[in-house]
């Protein structure tokens, strides 16, 4: 193996790494550790990292897309909130990719709660993520780190389409607006069930994204952000009902409504993320 060269972890690894460790995962955080090399192959080739990018990876467990990762980035931050796998990481990395562990660091903490990220600006967001917190540490995480320029994570299937969701489909709601005022999102494959240990009794998907820049907008993205959590409470309601606790009434959201151009009989499932700028701009006083 050379310097710049790490040992995949296969099914076997995995299990034994974690009987040393005497870790099972757990439903709790959302643990489903993928046990399959050519997945993790997959990831690493579909997510475009170049030479120089800095990757952060949340949740990477016993460290399985961890190893694949490393060769491909100048850099590599793993954020992890169990603290026995947390410690466990610097081993392995040591272990089955000797040339590269410089480049390695792991930080034991919250993915959705982090408040910073050490050394240089992370580019890149590779991760298979647990899957109850997905949508909040994506979100957080775009909002944390500018730097952030591009990513690919897997997710549940369901959250996949939801977060690259256009307007106007069913299952366009909160998460597709508020990925779309950062980044271009899009389903970037499936991922079977046999891959995980435990296997989830859900399918996976690849969700890739693009940073882009937000709305041009005299409103700040938390008044976008109320108005786009307030059109969806109720989404089967028309915007004029479903904004009248935002508005005031129901005659004050209309009037928000007709001044950003937006027909009040409309509702949330309609508009893109340009739309709701526009009505958190016009928000009566």
């Amino acid at each position: 193996m050379g310097e710049s060269e790490a040992a995949l972890l296969g099914a076997a690894d995995i299990r034994e790494i974690a009987a040393v460790l005497g870790v099972r995962p757990t439903k709790q955080l959302g643990q489903n550790f993928v046990v399959d090399a050519n997945t993790v192959r997959r990831i690493v080739k579909s997510a475009g990292l170049e030479d120089d990018d800095v990757v952060i990876e949340v949740g990477p467990g016993l460290g399985s897309l961890t190893l694949a990762l490393l060769p491909a980035a100048a850099r590599l931050i793993a954020v992890e909130l169990d603290p026995v796998l947390a410690g466990a990481l610097p081993a392995t990395v040591a272990a089955r990719a000797p040339g590269l562990a410089d480049r390695f660091e792991v930080i034991h903490d919250d993915a959705m709660r982090v408040k910073e990220i050490p050394g240089p600006p992370p580019t890149a967001l590779v991760a298979n993520l647990p899957y109850n917190v997905a949508v909040p540490v994506v979100l957080h995480l775009l909002e944390l780190l500018p730097s952030l320029r591009k990513g690919l994570v897997m997710v549940q299937a369901e959250v996949g389409d939801r977060l690259s969701a256009p307007p106007g489909s069913k299952i366009y709601g909160v998460p597709s607006v508020k990925m779309a005022w950062y980044a271009a999102a899009r389903r970037a494959g499936s991922v079977g069930r046999a891959v995980f240990w435990p296997a989830p009794n859900v399918d996976s998907a690849l969700v890739a994204f693009t940073r882009r820049e937000p709305p041009s907008t005299t409103a700040t993205r938390e008044e976008v952000f109320a108005v786009v959590d307030a059109a969806f409470a109720q989404r089967r309601k028309t915007l004029r009902a479903a904004l009248a606790g935002w508005a005031g009434s129901p005659a004050l959201a209309e009037t928000a409504l007709r001044a950003a151009n937006v027909d009040p009989t409309a509702r949330g499932e309609m508009l893109d993320v340009t739309a709701f700028a526009r009505i958190a701009e016009h928000r009566p006083v």
